[in-house]
């Protein structure tokens, strides 16, 4: 399994848009072989003495943290889809971000451990 994982710093008010842009990811992301999707809000995000989720993301006063990953059973199927997703005209009708892009950390994942119940 492979993870792409996200922390992103959304506007409070924005919510709800950025729950509409994650539910029409979806269904694209899935179609070319996302196994699952993650979206976390902010409910316990406490600042940090070193470092932080909130000086990770340079988030502003008002803006809450959204903690996120998607799932693929491999990074060439995580690569392929990022290409294809790129150049699929679904992904223009999202409009513009409910977030300031720029300030979002992600990066792949090679997954080490994995217990589920």
């Amino acid at each position: 399994m492979y993870v792409n994982g996200f922390v992103i710093a959304v506007p409070e008010g924005n919510k709800q848009a950025y729950i509409d842009v994650a539910e029409k990811f979806w269904p694209i992301a899935r179609e070319f072989g996302a196994l699952s999707q993650v979206e976390c809000w902010e409910a316990d995000v406490k600042d940090g003495k070193t470092t932080d989720f909130r000086r990770a993301t340079k988030a502003e006063k008002g803006e809450k943290i959204v903690f996120s990953w998607v799932t693929w059973p491999d990074k060439a199927t995580a690569d392929a889809a990022n290409q294809k997703m790129m150049e699929d005209p679904r992904m223009e009708d999202f409009g513009e971000m409910p977030f300031d892009g720029p300030r979002m950390v992600y990066g792949g994942f090679e997954v080490i451990v994995n217990r589920e119940a």
